[in-house]
């Protein structure tokens, strides 16, 4: 308990304090304008609260969350190690795939090859622009 008043939680206790009081506040003001005859002051009425419920969850579950604590990390890793703990994250490393064509037998169309010839052209020459292309 002793995390929550520690000097950054004490701003956070009293940042929800002043918005949920102010929300609320707002959220009367709007009912009292609603009831003197402005209609769309009634949507506002009820907005109001639920932002200061909102405030009050995102309150709560960061309270929640800083008392479980962080999860354990292992003090060291060792590269035989045939067990790994289950909930740990684990950090793989990244699989490379060899990009291969794909050859699709399409019948000869003279715009189509002409028009991946130029694609070809431009993968190959990344600081070229569209018009530089010699074909």
């Amino acid at each position: 308990m002793k995390r929550l008043w520690a000097p950054a939680w004490i701003a956070r206790h009293v940042a929800m304090v002043v918005l949920v009081v102010g929300f609320l506040a707002l959220g009367w003001w709007q009912i009292s304008r609603a009831a003197s005859g402005n209609t769309l002051s009634w949507a506002y009425a009820v907005e109001w609260p639920i932002f200061a419920g909102f405030v009050v969850f995102v309150w709560w579950r960061e309270i929640r969350h800083t008392l479980r604590g962080p999860a354990a990390a292992p003090d060291a890793v060792t590269v035989g190690d045939a067990t790994p703990d289950p909930a740990a994250p684990a950090v793989r490393r990244p699989v490379r795939v060899a990009r291969v064509p794909a050859t699709v037998d399409v019948p000869d169309d003279a715009d189509l090859t002409e028009y991946n010839r130029y694609l070809t052209w431009l993968n190959a020459n990344p600081g070229a622009r569209p018009g530089d292309y010699p074909g």
